[in-house]
């Protein structure tokens, strides 16, 4: 074989190797350029799902704020209900008083009344204290007056100028008392 027979398969191997390596280096981009458009799908998927998520949390941030809203405003709706047929009743009393002039069964009717409105406070959660011969506690009474008394000793409750209430184990309005000393 001549030399330039020899070079000219030199060269041809050459090229083979360099056509193997080119086409290993072509798979391998191609590799890499699929797993590339894979991750960037993923990431617009995330994306996508993250928007979607942040504008449900949006839509029920303001349906919350809205419902509490209308709970606020409508709250004593259902007190107020119960309460109409005490007005009602207070109404026919003093309806029926105008006419009559009977103050004693106006007396009773109002004290009929009375009771009703008691009874469906009551059934609202509101009692009355009972603070009379308790120690005083400033979180349920209000002191506006110390009084000497040999009958109670020091700190005590010993009358009760206007009743506190509790709503439900919490103070609505606490009592004033005058307190022994």
């Amino acid at each position: 074989m001549s030399t330039k027979e020899q070079h000219n398969e030199a060269v041809e191997a050459a090229e083979e190797v360099v056509s193997a390596e080119q086409s290993e280096q072509a798979s391998e981009v191609l590799e890499e350029d699929t797993r590339y458009a894979d991750l960037v799908k993923q990431a617009e998927e995330s994306q996508q799902r993250f928007l979607r998520a942040q504008a449900d949390f949006d839509n029920f941030r303001r349906r919350t704020m809205k419902e509490k809203e209308e709970l606020g405003q409508y709250a004593s709706m259902k007190l107020i209900g119960q309460l109409l047929p005490v007005v009602d009743n207070f109404e026919r009393a003093v309806a029926a008083a105008s006419v009559n002039g009977d103050f004693e069964s106006l007396a009773k009717g109002v004290d009929m009344i009375f009771r009703q409105l008691e009874q469906t406070l009551e059934q609202e959660g509101l009692k009355a204290m009972n603070v009379v011969g308790e120690p005083f506690n400033p979180e349920f009474h209000q002191a506006i007056m110390q009084v000497e008394s040999d009958e109670h000793e020091e700190g005590i409750v010993v009358e009760e100028v206007q009743k506190g209430y509790i709503l439900k184990d919490k103070v609505l309005r606490p009592a004033m008392v005058k307190v022994s000393s």
